[in-house]
C-alpha cells in the first residue's frame, strides 16, 4: 500500500484530483485529501467547532444539534438510541424526559437535541466511558458499524459527496474534504478546523484506507475499487496510453 501524504490541505491552488467516468456519470475525487495522511483527533487535541479554543470540553465536532439528512436517516438513528443502555449513554434518562433526543430546532429542522451545551448523544468527561459518541459505544459493542447508527452528517463528515447536473443532464459526482463552508455561514466563525491543521495529519493510513466504509457508503463498492485503483496507480507512476489500452511504468 502508498505511503499516505503529510501535511495541512489549506493550500488549495496545488490541490490534486482524480476523475473518472462510470456507467455514463462521471466521478470528481479530491486525491489529496484522499491519499493524505489525516485522522480524526477526538480527545486527542482536537479544538472543538466554537470561536475559541475548546479543547478542555472534549466536544470535538459534536457541540451542536446534529441536523438529519432525511426520515429515514432520522428512523435509523431513533432505532439505534433505543438500543442504548444507561452504561452506554450518559443522558439516555434526560432524553427520556425530553420526549426523545430528536427533534425540530427553532428554525424547523429535525435535529438532535441539545443538553448542557452539546449533542444529547456526546458522553461527557465526566462518564465512567470518558467522552465520546453514546451511538458509536453502542455500535462497537455490538459488533456493528458506527455509520450504521450514527446521523449521516455524523458519519460522513469531513468527507462531503455531493453532484452537480449540467444542461444536458450529465451528473458529475465530487467527493472531497469538508470544509468550513459546508457548515454555512457559521463555519466561518469556528476558531479551528481539522483539514486545515496540521495537528491532524497524523494517521498511519491513507484517508481513502482509514474511511474505506464510509466511502463505500457513500459511492459503491464498484467507484470505490476504481478509485482505489487509480490512486495506486498515480502512486506507483504508472500512465495510461490512449490506445492500445495498456500501461507502461514512468
Amino acid at each position: 500500500m502508498p505511503s499516505p501524504t503529510t501535511g495541512p490541505l489549506a493550500d488549495t491552488s496545488r490541490r490534486d484530483w482524480v476523475s473518472f467516468d462510470h456507467d455514463g456519470d462521471t466521478y470528481l475525487f479530491d486525491a489529496s485529501y484522499l491519499t493524505s495522511n489525516w485522522t480524526c483527533i477526538f480527545g486527542s487535541g482536537c479544538k472543538g467547532v466554537h470561536e475559541e479554543d475548546t479543547t478542555d470540553l472534549s466536544h470535538g465536532c459534536c457541540s451542536f444539534g446534529s441536523h438529519f439528512a432525511d426520515a429515514p436517516d432520522r428512523t435509523r438513528v431513533r432505532e439505534a438510541a433505543k438500543r442504548l443502555t444507561d452504561d452506554q449513554w450518559q443522558h439516555k434518562a434526560t432524553a427520556k424526559e425530553l420526549g426523545g433526543a430528536i427533534g425540530k430546532n427553532e428554525t424547523g429542522d429535525w435535529t438532535t437535541k441539545v443538553v448542557d451545551g452539546a449533542c444529547i448523544f456526546l458522553n461527557r468527561t465526566d462518564f465512567h466511558l470518558g467522552a465520546g459518541c453514546a451511538l458509536h459505544v453502542g455500535a462497537v459493542q455490538a459488533d456493528e458499524r458506527p455509520m450504521d447508527w450514527k446521523p449521516e452528517v455524523c458519519w460522513q463528515v469531513p468527507v462531503r459527496y455531493h453532484y452537480e447536473t449540467d444542461e444536458t443532464g450529465h451528473t458529475t459526482f465530487i467527493l472531497r474534504e469538508w470544509k468550513r463552508r459546508d457548515w454555512g455561514e457559521g463555519g466561518a466563525e469556528f476558531h479551528w478546523w481539522c483539514t486545515e491543521d496540521p495537528e491532524a495529519f497524523v494517521g498511519h493510513e491513507r484517508v481513502v484506507d482509514s474511511l474505506e466504509d464510509e466511502i463505500r457508503g457513500l459511492v459503491g463498492d464498484e467507484v470505490y475499487e476504481l478509485l482505489v485503483d487509480h490512486l495506486d496507480d498515480r502512486a506507483t507512476g504508472t500512465v495510461f496510453l490512449p490506445h492500445p489500452a495498456v500501461r507502461r511504468p514512468r
